[in-house]
């Protein structure tokens, strides 16, 4: 669209109001701006100046963000507590290799807004091996398709130590996260590819030793 007519700018600064009203094609929608591995929800705008002959055309491109207004109706924040010991993990063979700990706390939301904190707490109850670090991990999972095959990749977008050193048992460690925008958008699943979100609480031993709880969250505008 044009935005200005042909002719000679005056000297100094000149600045030119435009208004373009965001409307998907056809049937295809305008989802959230989100910065992926395996998928990428950009917008830029593009502007062309054109010039005389003898003089090269000037083009700048710049992105936007979009971003949907937050739902007016609540949804249910659906807290999760949780107990993380050797016999609550998964996908491990031999427990007995596992050191003997247990470790209790809540997420206080696993339908969680994205415009808001993360929180929660947990404890360290007991462990017989000396705790290094306790960390919370935030994870994309994205999965890319058609109706050959889909493939789907889990990689993390942040990580943040709660705890560092050997900590106090029965002392409440809390939790507090924030989202990155560009990197997050709220849950979404379409034909094609999805995009969706977990927290891992990872324990690290003082021996190097680590274990990890998976908790699958649902990032919503509210």
């Amino acid at each position: 669209m044009d935005i200005q007519k042909p002719g000679r700018l005056p000297s100094g600064r000149t600045e030119i109001p435009f208004e373009v009203p965001l409307k998907a094609k056809g049937n295809k929608v305008l989802y959230e701006t989100y910065h992926g591995v395996f998928v990428n929800i950009q917008y830029v705008i593009k502007v062309d100046m054109k010039r005389s002959l003898l003089n090269k055309d000037v083009q700048k491109q710049c992105e936007f963000i979009v971003e949907y207004k937050e739902q007016k109706e609540k949804v249910q924040p659906n807290p999760h507590k949780f107990i993380i010991s050797p016999d609550t993990l998964l996908n491990i063979k031999e427990k007995g290799s596992v050191p003997k700990f247990k470790i209790a706390g809540k997420l206080n939301a696993t339908n969680c807004s994205i415009s808001k904190p993360f929180t929660g707490q947990l404890m360290v109850e007991h462990s017989h091996t000396p705790i290094k670090s306790i960390e919370l991990q935030l994870v994309r999972v994205e999965t890319c398709g058609c109706a050959e095959g889909y493939a789907k990749d889990a990689t993390e977008i942040q990580n943040i130590q709660v705890a560092d050193g050997d900590v106090c048992r029965g002392i409440v460690i809390p939790i507090y996260m924030l989202f990155p925008r560009l990197f997050t958008c709220p849950t979404l699943t379409t034909n094609n590819f999805k995009v969706e979100f977990e927290i891992n609480i990872v324990i690290i031993f003082q021996d190097d030793r680590l274990v990890t709880e998976n908790f699958p969250i649902k990032l919503l505008r509210h």
